[in-house]
Formats: structure tokens, C-alpha cells, sequence
């Protein structure tokens, strides 16, 4: 393949793709097929970067060509084109995966470029997000970082725009969300990558320990202070200074703290000495600081200087979609960790897995799973192996499990997207938002489940 875009353009008219291949390849490179089969031998054979495919072709139709190019490992950008147009074939193309739609009797050479190239963009935006995903996965393991619920999607995208500025951070979310490990992603995705990334849990100390392990102190500044400490705004000098539950710190700390965010200057505890540091400041927690800023227990004024940017993590219960994946990439780690041969869950842990609300998050997920791969008899872990607060609160009202029926997670899947389209009358919209899955990928699930007529 050489270093332009490639096109694959299926049209049974030999003159129309071959005027087509002369007006697109100066700018691609270009290959031509009569029909699917042909068109499909070529797709089989090497990757593309366009499919451009009439909707009438010789003993097939162009949707059926897109569906099966969209379920290659590395599916090109799909284009439809027809001189039967109508809004009903335009929607159905999306559905089976088109990136775009063109009718033959308003085909412009120009606009044709343009559509190409607009949706070779959004293909090449779709690869950096998922490699950001993998950037995130390899560097901080597995917890909160995978996902394909859309809120997700769209929070590794404020990562990704954030990341490279000196922005401060509000990290929002449950206990358990994950919160740290996005605020090490903003970190290790900056230009601070390789400077200091500092974290002070601020509930855990005392205020008077708080301010001096976050200031420093010098030599007899208080009782017990026996010699000069450097604070951890100077020990994250050039890096990243990650204040977790930050909803706790008294009001000394926070008119210190808003004074920094100004200024970018402090004392240490004791001294009148005024020092500099360069430190991005991320901050979390899991309380409402507008409700705190009500009740007179913190200061507005530092609420908007830290909420800067806000990323908001949503509850493992809001996008139970992710639930099988989360559960099966925890099930590999601590299978290899352990040295047990646990590949699957059976249907009735999966289920119950699926309907417990895990007020633990992630975290509550994460070690579930380690204790049932620690407790598993064999391949596949059984509601047995489950924690018995798991296990008792995610049985469904009348619901009737299937003891020892295997269930893959792709199984499970197809089972979830199902009782959603049931739960929503068949409204793929509804279902979509309702196990946290996007309309396109959503879609694409009917088809590699066979699903489309339900």
C-alpha cells in the first residue's frame, strides 16, 4: 500500500468507476471491483481506508458489502451511493454501519472529496480515542478505564483536550469511581509527565497536619516540629500536586489554597518567607462542594477557581453495559496473578452481576471478582464463588437463573442488549441509552448478533 488514503470503489457500470478512479486518483490510491464478491475478495485480502459502494449491485446490495466490510478487524470508512435515493434507504445505510450517503444524480466530484475526507477525520478522531484508551489501560491498569458507554467515551475525550494545558481540575464522583487514576491520567498525558505526581489524601489528617504537610513547616513552627519539612506543594514542583477529598479541608487551608490558585505562592508553616511553585493543581471529591458553598463550608470563590474544568465519573449502576467487560479484564488479571485457569462466568453470576448496584463502584467490582477467582473450582467462575453481599443483592425480583449454564461475555452481551429492546418495546434509542451504549456501536451489536429484526 502506498503512503495515500486507499479507495475501494464497487460499481457494476464500468464507466462510472472508472471515471470515478480517474477523478479521485490524484488524491488516492485507488482500486475498482464490478461486484461484491470481488469487492469483498480485495476488502479480505489487504486493509482500505474507503469503501465507495453503489447501493445495486450484480446478485447483492451495497448495505450488505458495508455490513460485512464493518466487521473486519480494521473496517474501512463506508460510503453509499445510489440513483434510488430516499430518506428510509439513507437511514437504513447508517444502521448497517455507512459513514456516509450520496445519491448518484447530485454527484459532485468536489462534495465527494469533501465527504471522504470529512469521514476519514472522524475515523482518524475515533483511533486516537482509542488509543488514549490504551495509553490509560497500560499505565494505570484496569480500574474506571475501560469502557465504551458513552459518558466514558466522552470523558476520555476531556482527558485527551485537557491533559496538555495548565488547567486546574475538579475531578467529581462516587468512592470507588476512580477518581485518582483519572487525575494520574491528566498527569502522565501532560507535559509533566516526567516531573513529581504528589497525592494528599486531605481526609486523612488532622487541619493542623494538613496545612503543614501541605505547606511544609520550619524548625519549631509548633510543638514537636524539630526540624524543616518540605511540603508536598514543593515536593511537586513541576508536576502535578492531586488533593483528594478536598470537601474536608477547613476554612485556614482553603484561604491558603485560593491564595496559591492566584498567586502561585505560599509560606511553609512557621515562616514569613514567601516561596514559588510550579504545580498543576487536580482536585477531588465525592461531595457536593456546591451544597458545602450553601451551608458556609467552603468558599465560593475557591469553588470556581478549582472547578476550572470538571469531569464528572458516573456510577458503575449507570453504565451496567460496562459490567461484563470491566469483569472480564479483571477476571484475566488476577487469574494470571493467581495462577488459576478461570477464563468465563457462568449465566447466573454474570446475571447477578449485572442486576447488583455495586455501591462500591469499580473498586467494589475489582475485588469481587479477585475473591472469586481466588475461590473458583474451575474454569468459570459460579455464583458460589461471588461475595455473599454480591451474590445476595443482585438477584432480581422473580427472576430465575439457570445454575450451570455457561454464559461468554459476548453471550451475556447479546442477552443484555435483548432485554433492553424488550424493556424499551423494541425503541433502539431507548435501549442504546439504557445499557449505556452508543447509537452507532449499539447498531453495529444488532448486526454481529443478528438482531436487526427484532
Amino acid at each position: 500500500m502506498s503512503e495515500k488514503s486507499t479507495l475501494l470503489i464497487v460499481d457494476d457500470e464500468k464507466t462510472t468507476r472508472e471515471g470515478l478512479r480517474a477523478a479521485l486518483e490524484e488524491r488516492y490510491d485507488v482500486y475498482v471491483a464490478e461486484d461484491a464478491k470481488a469487492a469483498l475478495d480485495l476488502l479480505e485480502s489487504d486493509n482500505f481506508d474507503v469503501l465507495l459502494t453503489d447501493f445495486r449491485l450484480p446478485n447483492d446490495d451495497g448495505l450488505k458489502l458495508i455490513a460485512r466490510a464493518k466487521s473486519l478487524s480494521k473496517p474501512p470508512v463506508c460510503i453509499l451511493m445510489t440513483a434510488y435515493g430516499s430518506e428510509e434507504l439513507a437511514v437504513d445505510a447508517m444502521k448497517r454501519g455507512a459513514d456516509d450517503y450520496i445519491a448518484k444524480g447530485r454527484l459532485q466530484i468536489d462534495e465527494l472529496e469533501m465527504r471522504i475526507a470529512r469521514a476519514l477525520k472522524r475515523q482518524n478522531l475515533e483511533v486516537e480515542n482509542i488509543s488514549l484508551r490504551k495509553q490509560l489501560d497500560s499505565r494505570f491498569g484496569l480500574e474506571n478505564i475501560v469502557g465504551k458507554s458513552p459518558a466514558m467515551q466522552e470523558i476520555f475525550e476531556i482527558v485527551q483536550q485537557v491533559a496538555p494545558t495548565r488547567a486546574t481540575v475538579l475531578v467529581l464522583g462516587e468512592s470507588g469511581t476512580g477518581k485518582e487514576l483519572i487525575a494520574k491520567a491528566l498527569h502522565q498525558l501532560s507535559p509533566r509527565a516526567k516531573q513529581p505526581f504528589v497525592t494528599v489524601h486531605c481526609a486523612a489528617l488532622a487541619p493542623t497536619l494538613l496545612e503543614s504537610e501541605l505547606f511544609g513547616h520550619e524548625r519549631g513552627a509548633f510543638t514537636g516540629a524539630h526540624e524543616r519539612r518540605i511540603g508536598r506543594f514543593e515536593q511537586a514542583q513541576g508536576g502535578t500536586l492531586f488533593l483528594d477529598e478536598i470537601g474536608e479541608i477547613d476554612a485556614t487551608i482553603q484561604v491558603k489554597l485560593l491564595r496559591f490558585l492566584g498567586e502561585r505562592t505560599f509560606e511553609r508553616v512557621g515562616s514569613n518567607k514567601t516561596l514559588m511553585a510550579d504545580v498543576r493543581l487536580v482536585a477531588a471529591t465525592n461531595r457536593s462542594l456546591a451544597e458545602l458553598v450553601k451551608a458556609g463550608k467552603f468558599r465560593e470563590d475557591l469553588f470556581f477557581r478549582l472547578r476550572v474544568v470538571e469531569i464528572e465519573l458516573p456510577p458503575l449502576r449507570e453504565r451496567t453495559g460496562d459490567i461484563p467487560l470491566l469483569a472480564q479484564c479483571f477476571l484475566r488479571e488476577f487469574a494470571l496473578e493467581n495462577g488459576k485457569p478461570v477464563k468465563d462466568f457462568t449465566a447466573d453470576a454474570l446475571e447477578v452481576m449485572m442486576n447488583y448496584s455495586w455501591p462500591g463502584n469499580v473498586r467494589e467490582l475489582r475485588t469481587a471478582i479477585e475473591h472469586a477467582v481466588v475461590l473458583s473450582r474451575s474454569e468459570r467462575i459460579s455464583l458460589r464463588d461471588l461475595p455473599p453481599s454480591v451474590r445476595g443483592g443482585g438477584l432480581p425480583d422473580g427472576a430465575k437463573l439457570l445454575p450451570g449454564k455457561d454464559l461468554t461475555v459476548k453471550e451475556a452481551e447479546k442477552q443484555l442488549i435483548v432485554r433492553a429492546l424488550k424493556e424499551t418495546d423494541g425503541n433502539r434509542t431507548r435501549a442504546a441509552q439504557k445499557i449505556g451504549m452508543s447509537r452507532r456501536t449499539f447498531h453495529r451489536k444488532l448486526h454481529e448478533y443478528h438482531l436487526e429484526g427484532f
